[in-house]
């Protein structure tokens, strides 16, 4: 089966399957969201505490976290869409176990699971994105591969306080059983296969993690992501500081638009411009972080600082993505099973650190932790200029 076509001299992305990853992001990012537009419902309906009922989002973030690696490992040899399958299954009858459930620890099971399956996944749609296409077009088949993350995020937690008003939250799980059962349609409709690596081929993890380069990219992966997640976990709090404690759905709205559009430009740069982009989106991230420092009480500050966050970040997962995969070649897909580490890593960080931050300092000391992180991120770059980062374009 041929994976692209041509008219003319240019290469045509097959526009149909790389959406169909992006489908399978947005379930992953939906399905880890949902429970928090959902807590008061599900505390009720399972008995337990809203603060316990959260803790379903730290089991499914975990299980990502202990499943991913292990799982992409175990799964190297395997045809690309039989393990591709095997994830939107998992989500299929995980959050169907967790619309039938009313009791909390198998909840909290179903929820870990959901969280293993996307584990593999998100190790998994970067590499299928680039083996659909041309070297030179890997970049944009990324972009279009991770569109969902966006939409889940500015999405997931509105999509969950309406469905739970109007259906329940069981229900609301069912939904995403519903659109996992479609995804499998479309998956075998639209997404090539393409065979696993070679049993004599497979690349250890420890290999990985010592080719040049991978390091410096999954410490950008670190320092970029903590810094986010520190500000965008607790942008409540900080919105109130500029009288937009309740205007929050708004700036998070704002957030959400501008990294669509964030995804569209990295979509554009990604594959003559790489480690530019990146330079040019950590130091913007820095720049916006010392305005939220210097003038975050103003409400017109925070408004365009919303848009310039999302557009900075809205490039982020198709920059640092094409990166490590670049960086690590046939070892890609082990590389990206790492990635989800780091990435979820720095979402417990950000929580963590953030939390600390409120307590000792206030809202007030996010930007600067936040600013620093990013000059961090801005020095790693810089420096990892032989490889992790390369100049030039990637064709």
């Amino acid at each position: 089966m041929t994976t692209t076509t041509h008219f003319g001299a240019e290469e045509r992305l097959p526009i149909a399957a790389l959406l169909a990853l992006a489908m399978t992001g947005f379930i992953c990012i939906a399905t880890e969201t949902l429970p928090a537009g959902l807590l008061p419902q599900m505390s009720d309906g399972l008995g337990v505490s809203p603060s316990l009922a959260g803790q379903t989002v730290t089991a499914y973030a975990f299980g990502s976290l202990v499943a991913a690696i292990p799982l992409t490992i175990l799964t190297q040899t395997w045809p690309r869409r039989s393990v591709l399958l095997l994830t939107v299954f998992g989500f299929l009858i995980f959050n169907s176990a967790t619309a039938l459930s009313e009791s909390y620890w198998l909840t909290m099971g179903a929820r870990f699971m959901a969280g293993a399956a996307a584990g593999l996944a998100w190790s998994l749609i970067g590499g299928y994105a680039r083996r659909m296409v041309s070297a030179a077009q890997q970049g944009r088949a990324m972009a279009i591969a991770m569109v969902g993350t966006p939409v889940a995020l500015s999405l997931g937690v509105p999509l969950g306080t309406w469905l739970g008003t109007a259906i329940g939250w069981q229900m609301a799980f069912a939904v995403m059983s519903g659109l996992s059962a479609l995804l499998i349609a479309w998956i075998l409709i639209a997404v090539p296969d393409h065979p696993g690596q070679k049993a004599e081929s497979r690349i250890r993890l420890g290999s990985v993690i010592a080719m040049p380069g991978v390091r410096a990219v999954l410490a950008v992966v670190l320092l970029w992501m903590l810094g986010h997640n520190i500000l965008y976990t607790y942008i409540a709090p900080f919105a109130e500081r500029a009288d937009l404690g309740d205007r929050v759905d708004l700036v998070l709205l704002i957030f959400g638009v501008a990294s669509l559009l964030g995804i569209w430009i990295s979509g554009q740069l990604v594959d003559r411009a790489l480690r530019r982009s990146v330079l040019i989106s950590l130091s913007v991230f820095a720049l916006m972080a010392l305005a939220l420092g210097l003038f975050g009480h103003h409400p017109e500050t925070v408004l365009i600082a919303a848009v310039v966050w999302g557009l900075t970040f809205g490039g982020a997962a198709t920059f640092l993505q094409t990166a490590l995969a670049d960086t690590a070649g046939e070892g890609a897909d082990v590389a990206l099973s790492m990635n989800v580490v780091v990435w979820n890593s720095a979402i417990a960080s950000g929580s963590i650190v953030g939390g600390i931050l409120l307590d000792a300092a206030g809202a007030g000391a996010f930007p600067w932790a936040v600013f620093i992180l990013a000059v961090a991120g801005v020095i790693v770059t810089f420096g990892a200029r032989r490889s992790g980062f390369r100049p030039g374009s990637r064709g």
